[in-house]
């Protein structure tokens, strides 16, 4: 996104969510008012400065738009970058903030609960507090009961509506040990968001480690699909009946093939999950919602082909996914060629659904 209007001519009186927005902590200075002091002199006189991995290298291409590099103050960092670069520029109903903050690589827990307690408070007090058009998502640690905790103590802030999970897990999120995290996002009525990324020290590829960024990012697509596969299997939906997720930074080509490979094998092997009543493809399209970036299909026939396969009216959910590079304009961001109640439904719709966000 370029600063200005948006170049994209959408219907009058379009609402428009964009459901990933990332937030960016820029050093662990900034959650100094919101850490005890005992974790203010821990990062103060040693070399600890909380999470080191990102799945966003800062090198990468995809990690930032080329207008951004080099911005100061950095791009993400503040209430009026996003307002400047997103939301007054699509004339935002809500943005839903990612802070992609990698609670999962600090294995001393302990700090991870100082750490995601300083950072949501960070984003209730240094965002939310700040611009009304914002909604934020929960940053939690990976221990799955004290994620849990943390759901518990800022699911009562209306503003935040979701809880934010790496797709990357040292087990798959439909696993029995993940059930307190599910159960509490669920008790508070938030929606479970897996995000790319992750770094629980397991591979990121089903077959080892890779050697280049490249085959991570584009195997990301094979996460997704590994852990949707477990919330249906391990009867998630079943047991939490109004249970939402959404993929971000997710892609959305790959659905129409997984829902029916995931069909057909049922069929065959149902008996080994009988708790599911209905075809895999049905729960995914009841409980499961899918962002527009990166937008993965090469043109306006192949998207129209996707749409019809997966129900794309009722799935997809607008993103700019900024600051990241996902499209070099605005008209990239939006899909072509839709009819106008479609379009709706994509650009805020299913978001306002989704969230549970007033019209």
């Amino acid at each position: 996104m370029t600063s200005g209007r948006s170049a994209v001519a959408l219907p009058a009186r379009m609402a428009v969510v964009d459901c990933d927005v990332h937030a960016a902590e820029p050093s662990i200075e900034a959650l100094f008012p919101y850490l005890a002091a005992h974790w203010r002199e821990v990062a103060t006189t040693t070399q600890f400065r909380g999470p080191t991995d990102s799945a966003h290298p800062p090198s990468a291409a995809t990690s930032l738009r080329p207008e951004l590099v080099g911005a100061e103050p950095p791009a993400a960092s503040s209430v009026d970058d996003i307002a400047h670069h997103v939301l007054d520029p699509w004339d935002v109903q809500a943005a839903i903030l990612v802070c992609s903050y990698s609670a999962e690589a600090i294995k001393n827990p302990d700090a991870a609960v100082a750490l995601t307690r300083a950072v949501n408070t960070w984003l209730q007090s240094e965002w939310l507090d700040r611009d009304g058009r914002l909604r934020g998502s929960i940053v939690v640690p990976a221990s799955p009961q004290l994620a849990a905790e943390e759901i518990d103590r800022m699911g009562e802030d209306p503003r935040f509506v979701q809880v934010l999970l790496p797709v990357r897990s040292f087990a798959p999120y439909g696993n029995r040990l993940w059930w307190p995290v599910l159960e509490a996002a669920h008790r508070h009525g938030l929606v479970v968001a897996l995000h790319f990324g992750g770094y629980p020290g397991n591979p990121p590829t089903a077959v080892g480690w890779p050697t280049t960024y490249i085959e991570e990012f584009v195997d990301g697509a094979s996460a997704f699909q590994s852990q949707l596969m477990s919330l249906v299997s391990e009867g998630v939906f079943d047991r939490f009946e109004g249970l939402r997720v959404i993929c971000l930074e997710s892609g959305f080509a790959w659905m129409p093939s997984l829902m029916w490979r995931f069909d057909r094998l049922w069929r065959a092997l149902r008996r080994e999950i009988p708790w599911t009543r209905r075809a895999p493809s049905a729960y995914l399209r009841e409980h499961v919602r899918l962002s527009t970036q990166p937008f993965d299909v090469p043109d306006a026939a192949e998207f129209a082909r996707i749409a019809e396969q997966i129900d794309c009216p009722g799935m997809l959910c607008f993103a700019t996914d900024y600051p990241h590079w996902q499209f070099t304009s605005d008209a990239d961001a939006v899909p072509a060629d839709v009819g106008e109640t479609a379009l709706r439904a994509i650009m805020g719709g299913n978001a306002q659904a989704l969230y549970n966000l007033s019209p």
